[in-house]
C-alpha cells in the first residue's frame, strides 16, 4: 500500500508546480488576441485531418463544461477563428474547423508559448521529461475501483 503522507505530499508538490507553471506561462496569453482556451479549442482543431475535429472531441480536451465550450466555440466563429457546421455522420453532434485566419493565428501564438514552455522545462534533462510525461500519464489514466 502507498504511503499516505508521501502521496499527499507528491500530490501538493505536483499540484504546487502545475499551478506555478501555468501562472508563468499564462503571460502567453491576452484574452483581446487569443485567451488560453480558444488555444486550446484550436490546438485541438488545428491537430485533426484538414484542421477540422468533431465538437465532442473538441470538449473532451477542455477542462471546462460542454456547455461553456459550446458557447466559446461560438464566440470563436463570431471572431471567425472557427467555422462551425453539422456534422454529416452524427445529426446531434458538430464539425468545427479553423478559418485561414484562427489557424494563422494560431501558429503564432503557439510558436511563442512553445518557446516559453521549452525554457520553463528546460530546468529538467530530457530523461526527467521523459519520466515526467510518462507518470502524468500514469496519473490520468482511470484506476479501477474496488
Amino acid at each position: 500500500m502507498t504511503d499516505r503522507r508521501l502521496a499527499i505530499d507528491a500530490w501538493e508538490s505536483l499540484f504546487r508546480a502545475q499551478h506555478e507553471v501555468f501562472g508563468d506561462i499564462n503571460d502567453d496569453f491576452d484574452d483581446e488576441t487569443l485567451s488560453q482556451a480558444e488555444y486550446d479549442v484550436l490546438l485541438t482543431v488545428t491537430r485533426a485531418d484538414d484542421l477540422t475535429a468533431r465538437l465532442r472531441d473538441v470538449t473532451a480536451n477542455m477542462l471546462i463544461s460542454q456547455p461553456s465550450v459550446s458557447r466559446l466555440v461560438d464566440r470563436m466563429v463570431a471572431r471567425d477563428l472557427l467555422t462551425k457546421c453539422a456534422d454529416p455522420d452524427d445529426g446531434r453532434g458538430a464539425l468545427v474547423r479553423a478559418t485561414d485566419a484562427g489557424a494563422s493565428l494560431f501558429r503564432r501564438i503557439a510558436s511563442a508559448h512553445g518557446k516559453a514552455i521549452a525554457e520553463r522545462m528546460s530546468l529538467l534533462s530530457d530523461d526527467e521529461l521523459s519520466q515526467l510525461r510518462d507518470l502524468t500519464a500514469k496519473l490520468r489514466k482511470k484506476q479501477p475501483s474496488c
